[in-house]
């Protein structure tokens, strides 16, 4: 079983599983100690007291995410991500007066200059660009490098996570995914003030200084992870080719063309529709006092004003009506990935699909390592994850595994396929399906046992079910699946004309190169 999948059933089952034998987790215990508080402006904050240590920690996280999107802009999300950390006009620079018409300056040059580059890049032959085109690039190249230069000596580099460090925060990260983008960090809990400054600054006045470089950070990340990783380029493809229609279908790193076409001022609208206070859930865990912190935040975040709401994405992906089948040729081993679409988030089958998870990957007990990994042989390693790529909307069952040569991506598929077909046919013990909800919860408790992870849970829910005791109500609902619950799920949804399945196949002595070899089988 994957992290991510760990995240979720871990997500899931109580919603990340606020599990029977963790007290504070219990569904009276937590429902009366979470405090929930929700400024004018939309801002919603979550609280738990825990005296033990005098520390906090913190988790503000925004309902946006690749999802939000539009084409030709694809990346944008995590674009702003990287950018959120260049700071604001009072942090990452020496003078932000004399710094902010250079930047405008810059900004302006930059956006010009990558439009006449086009639109070189668009004459042909026959009609070539001429010699005051070219002059023109070139002198705004010119300028560009000067204003690039400029604006440099006025960056103070790095300059919030120095802050945040030399005050005694740790953990300091951030995350883009489908669904959301999520800020997090500890700190001692005398040190909330400080925090509170920092982030209500970087909600109201972000300023994306060092926007070309950092966006050659992206596109450098997207060749590292995507174009030049084997792994990351088969899921890529896959993911594509499981959805035609709905931005899940789309990487959120963004596409290459888009990455290079995005500019500041697209970058600086999409935070304005979207990182206000409305979209925005600030988990607090740790030594606090709900009243001395919502003070503190009425004094902060209750001064930016409420951002209008934006239209939500309304895309819904077909239902597939034919198997889907992709290659991707690398020069690395072969491996395997399986899709079979599924609800979203809150639906009934949801919660079988977590159980089904569990019994397939979670552990080395569990039937597809029992039999691909170790008995059979034929697999070196196998897993599941029951809420790609988002939970927000109707997503994928996935099941991916790596043959151990000589055995072949077709004999691991068609072992991963009899191990579905008994899921069908043959009940699932109650001895079995006993041992995956007392583990479920297990992982649960492992989970939520530091205040980063209560944190975070509480957060993800409330963004992306809207109200952070769906993890108290989903453990509930997957405590009550039936093995008859999980025969009819399997029947349903793992079907041949339901599914998506990516091959890498190996290629040595050529460039590394996705094959766009795709067919759908019609019913």
């Amino acid at each position: 079983m994957t992290n991510s999948r760990c995240f979720l059933i871990l997500c899931v089952i109580l919603g990340l599983n606020l599990s029977l034998n963790l007290p504070l987790a219990a569904s009276s215990g937590l429902a009366d100690r979470v405090v929930e508080q929700k400024l004018t402006n939309g801002l919603t904050v979550l609280m738990v007291e825990r005296h033990q240590t005098p520390v906090v920690s913190l988790n503000m996280t925004f309902r946006v995410g690749g999802v939000n999107e539009q084409v030709g802009q694809t990346g944008l999300a995590h674009l702003y991500e990287h950018m959120a950390f260049k700071g604001t006009r009072t942090v990452g620079t020496k003078d932000y007066e004399k710094e902010r018409p250079i930047l405008e300056e810059w900004y302006r040059v930059g956006t010009e200059l990558e439009q006449r580059q086009r639109d070189l890049a668009r004459k042909s032959p026959e009609r070539p660009a001429s010699s005051e085109d070219r002059a023109a690039v070139e002198e705004l190249q010119k300028r560009f490098t000067e204003l690039q230069e400029k604006a440099g000596q006025f960056v103070a580099g790095n300059e919030m996570a120095l802050l945040y460090q030399r005050h005694g925060g740790v953990g300091l990260n951030a995350a883009t995914g489908k669904d959301l983008t999520r800020y997090m960090i500890s700190l001692p809990a005398n040190r909330l003030p400080l925090w509170a400054a920092l982030e209500a600054d970087r909600m109201a006045h972000p300023v994306l200084r060092e926007f070309y470089k950092e966006r050659g950070v992206v596109m450098e990340e997207r060749r590292m992870r995507n174009d030049d990783s084997p792994n990351g380029l088969l899921y890529e493809t896959f993911t594509s080719a499981a959805f035609r229609a709905h931005q899940y279908g789309i990487p959120t790193i963004g596409w290459e063309s888009d990455i290079l076409s995005l500019t500041p001022a697209d970058t600086e609208a999409f935070f304005k529709a979207h990182y206000g206070p409305g979209n925005a859930t600030i988990a607090i865990v740790g030594d606090i006092h709900p009243k001395d912190i919502m003070t503190l935040i009425e004094q902060t975040f209750g001064k930016i004003p409420a951002s209008p709401p934006q239209p939500q994405p309304v895309t819904v992906e077909p239902p597939q009506r034919g198997e889907r089948r992709v290659e991707v040729e690398f020069d690395a081993e072969p491996s395997l990935v399986i899709g079979f679409h599924k609800p979203a988030l809150g639906h009934s089958d949801d919660y079988v699909f977590d159980v089904i998870d569990a019994v397939l990957s979670d552990g080395v007990t569990s039937r597809l390592y029992a039999s691909l990994v170790r008995e059979k042989r034929i697999a070196a390693s196998v897993s599941s994850d029951s809420n790609f790529p988002g939970v927000r909307a109707p997503n994928l069952f996935v099941l991916s595994a790596t043959p151990l040569a000589p055995h072949t991506t077709a004999e691991v598929e068609a072992a991963i396929y009899a191990e579905l077909e008994r899921l069908k046919m043959e009940p699932v013990s109650a001895k079995e399906l006993g041992k995956v909800l007392n583990n479920l919860d297990a992982d649960l408790v492992r989970a939520l046992r530091s205040n980063g992870g209560l944190a975070s849970q509480m957060a993800l829910f409330q963004t992306v079910a809207g109200d952070w005791r769906y993890a108290l109500k989903a453990r509930d609902k997957i405590a009550v699946v039936t093995t008859a619950d999980i025969q009819r799920v399997a029947a349903e949804y793992f079907t041949k004309s339901n599914r998506t399945v990516a091959t890498l196949v190996k290629k040595t002595g050529e460039k590394k190169v996705a094959t766009v070899s795709q067919r759908e089988v019609a019913r």
